[in-house]
């Protein structure tokens, strides 16, 4: 078996089914590129730059998402910490609150 179009430089191609074949997982649109053997090294190099290009953006969004979770997480935090001591004051108890007790 041989294969007359290869020409020297050619990179992969031989086996059957190739990540870039279908478009990433969790995306719409495949990345540049993708969907096709890369022929030379000036292709190869394009194509790991818009693969590493397309990992730092899900990376960011997923950074993004984490810290304004966190944010929430905290806000409602706070409001749960005030509306204990709100519900402890009504209740008459006296002296600071059991929170502030654990912290020291």
């Amino acid at each position: 078996m041989s294969a007359p179009d290869k020409q020297p430089g050619d990179v992969g191609g031989d086996r059957p089914t190739e990540r870039g074949d279908r478009p990433a997982e969790g995306g719409d649109q495949p990345a540049e590129g993708v969907g096709q053997d890369p022929k030379n090294v000036a292709d190869l190099t394009n194509y790991i730059q818009s693969m590493l290009q397309q990992m730092q953006d899900r990376f960011q969004t997923m950074s993004d998402q984490i810290i304004s979770r966190i944010d929430d997480m905290g806000a409602r935090i706070d409001d749960l910490e005030h509306n204990i001591n709100d519900l402890m004051t009504q209740a008459g108890q006296t002296g600071p609150p059991m929170i502030e007790k654990e912290q020291k």
